[in-house]
């Protein structure tokens, strides 16, 4: 079976698209090779995606004529493609093409497939608010722009099951980190920050901030469990991350043990939309895909500092 997977240079998308390779899916990786950060990076992503068998596309989502462009025979669409996170130097056009047209463009390609199975689009805890520690039935709170149009997205792919012309669902991932979390990232901004002798950004009011820091690994065990259940998840939106919290401090700590080393902190202007709290509510998850993350922040971290050593040192 054909599996598209967007954004698939980035972060989870990338790791995402392996996983799937490795299951026996003939697997397309969509990419637009955004300059939001370095191209070689995403690069040195798309290497390993080629080596380990997925067909690469450079196509942005907010061409019109995708069904010109993709494959005719998709079975399943994992969609993580969009303008990520909360940033000042982000304006709100680029969320709202990125996150809002990019998705309407591709609702309307999966409409042209006869194959298609299931939609998966990949939200995020922002959708909740400062305070993400809901169910899924929860009235949505979103505080950014970043929030807003994910929110908005989400909607645009639920709307199609609605009217029963596709199957599908929404994931909601809660602060995930490990191997290729983007640069300016918590975990591999503090180890950049160790190994390069440089003082860590730590936004005002932070450290005491609550995080469900959810392995990259077991986001990706929970992404891939709907393959098989698309009438149980049809329609549905479902949280992923781990239910345990830690705060900020105490994920600088994880990674200042794991590195064996003191971490300079300089204290920098709080960011507007910022989340107080994400505690992931999975029981959703765990009755419907049987989901268990497993994965310990000092596991995690442990694994990251590995894959920053590897690459970057």
């Amino acid at each position: 079976m054909k599996v598209l997977v967007t954004g698939a240079v980035g972060f989870i998308g990338s790791h995402t698209a392996e996983r799937l390779c490795s299951m026996g899916f003939e697997v397309y990786g969509l990419d637009n090779f955004s300059p939001y950060y370095s191209e070689e990076l995403k690069r040195l992503n798309e290497k390993s995606l080629i080596k380990n068998g997925v067909t690469m596309l450079e196509v942005d989502l907010r061409s019109n004529n995708l069904s010109e462009i993709l494959p005719n025979d998709i079975d399943y669409i994992f969609h993580f493609a969009a303008q990520p996170g909360i940033s000042s130097t982000s304006t709100f056009e680029d969320y709202f093409s990125n996150n809002i047209l990019a998705t309407k463009n591709l609702t309307d390609y999966a409409l042209s497939l006869t194959n298609l199975k299931l939609f998966v689009n990949i939200g995020t805890s922002s959708i909740y608010g400062l305070e993400a520690t809901f169910p899924e039935d929860k009235a949505p709170k979103p505080a950014s722009y970043y929030g807003v149009t994910k929110l908005a997205a989400e909607q645009l792919v639920l709307q199609k099951s609605r009217e029963k012309q596709l199957k599908a669902c929404s994931l909601r991932l809660y602060s995930v980190f490990g191997p290729r979390e983007r640069p300016e990232k918590m975990y591999t901004k503090l180890i950049a920050c160790g190994f390069n002798n440089e003082a860590f950004p730590l936004y005002e009011g932070s450290a005491e901030h609550l995080r469900s820091f959810t392995y990259v690994g077991d986001i990706v065990d929970g992404v891939v469990s709907v393959i098989g259940k698309e009438d149980i998840v049809n329609g549905e939106v479902i949280n992923l991350g781990t239910e345990t919290e830690h705060t900020t401090k105490e994920g600088i700590e994880a990674v200042e043990r794991v590195m064996n080393m003191k971490i300079e902190v300089n204290h920098v202007k709080a960011r507007a939309g910022d989340q107080l709290r994400t505690k992931a509510n999975i029981d959703k998850a765990k009755k419907l895909l049987n989901y268990n993350p497993e994965t310990t922040l000092s596991e995690g971290v442990e694994k990251q500092v590995d894959w920053y050593k590897k690459n970057f040192l």
